[in-house]
């Protein structure tokens, strides 16, 4: 594993120049702070938001934070899959090349909830969408030497466990049960694309981060959807009084998708406080992201329930 010197900064980020990036989630919280970040060194970056309306006030004010970035917007709403198509297809109408991929944006903690295609809404937006978007992407992504997949987890994978007699919630539902599984279910896909890409010999590099702690407005959707403002309080205290900023919390993304040396397989996350803070640095997956059994189950049943393969990806080397 590549050993991370710290202190690791944005200013570290090598020169982007003709590159370029999909962020999902780029309207707030890490999804900006990377989508500024990559700007700030000379990528293309399409903010892809599923808030149209928040996603043009980040383009602003990115713009105004960098104003020669090259920056688009594009409308993503990982709940939806003809969203999910569509941006894809936009995107590939577009741009012949796809040098980096950050599947960002995510839900935490809701009440249950179903996708527009009835799915658990944090099973299906954190990992069903973004399998899916992977996978619509595949073409641009495989057509580009050295480019990355990072998908962004969380250490809330480890009270999670993948469910597939249940993985909709529909017989038993616990939010933090399910959000556990949707971050593992990250992991899992991560660790799994990298062996198929490994194994077919292609030139992508598949990773995965986490931010550790940091404050974001994901830590406010939950009570706000319940109602309780007591709730929406007290997680603001606890942003202010213990979590890192969000810029900090973007850092491990940001070192798994520029740094130069990332391996595919890698896992990158803070140093400090059992990962809760500090700078990026190389972390092990979970034991469970691990098991090749349950990570090629779920590439297939993600393919059945999402009707998106990737290609050469799906059979046999």
């Amino acid at each position: 594993m590549v050993a991370v010197m710290a202190p690791w900064t944005t200013e570290d980020i090598p020169a982007l120049t003709g590159r370029v990036a999909v962020v999902t989630g780029a309207n707030s919280g890490l999804g900006y702070e990377t989508a500024l970040a990559l700007a700030g060194a000379g990528a293309l970056v399409v903010l892809a938001c599923r808030d149209q309306t928040r996603g043009t006030d980040a383009l602003d004010r990115l713009r105004g934070s960098a104003p020669d970035a090259q920056i688009e917007l594009g409308r993503l709403d990982l709940a939806d899959l003809v969203s999910v198509r569509e941006f894809a297809g936009d995107f590939s109408s577009r741009h012949g090349t796809l040098d980096m991929l950050v599947n960002n944006a995510g839900v935490m903690a809701i009440p249950r909830r179903e996708t527009a295609d009835g799915f658990e809404m944090q099973f299906g937006t954190n990992h069903l969408g973004h399998f899916a978007l992977t996978g619509l992407l595949w073409d641009r992504l495989s057509a580009t030497p050295g480019a990355r997949v990072v998908t962004v987890t969380s250490m809330a994978a480890r009270v999670g466990r993948i469910r597939f007699d249940d993985l909709q919630g529909s017989r038993r539902y616990g939010k933090w049960s399910a959000y556990g599984q949707a971050k593992l279910a990250n992991q899992l896909f991560a660790v799994e694309l990298d062996r198929r890409v490994r194994d077919r010999d292609i030139d992508l590099v598949s990773v995965a981060a986490h931010p550790g702690y940091a404050a974001t407005n994901l830590q406010m959707v939950a009570p706000q959807m319940s109602g309780s403002a007591l709730m929406e309080e007290l997680n603001r205290l606890a942003n202010s009084a213990f979590a890192q900023s969000a810029a900090a919390g973007a850092l491990p993304s940001l070192y798994a998708a520029t740094a130069p040396g990332v391996g595919g397989g890698q896992f990158f996350g803070p140093d400090r406080l059992f990962g809760a803070r500090g700078n990026p640095k190389a972390v092990p997956f979970l034991r469970a992201a691990r098991d090749p059994a349950t990570a090629r189950r779920l590439w297939e049943v993600s393919e059945e329930l999402t009707g998106v393969s990737f290609g050469t990806l799906d059979r046999a080397p």
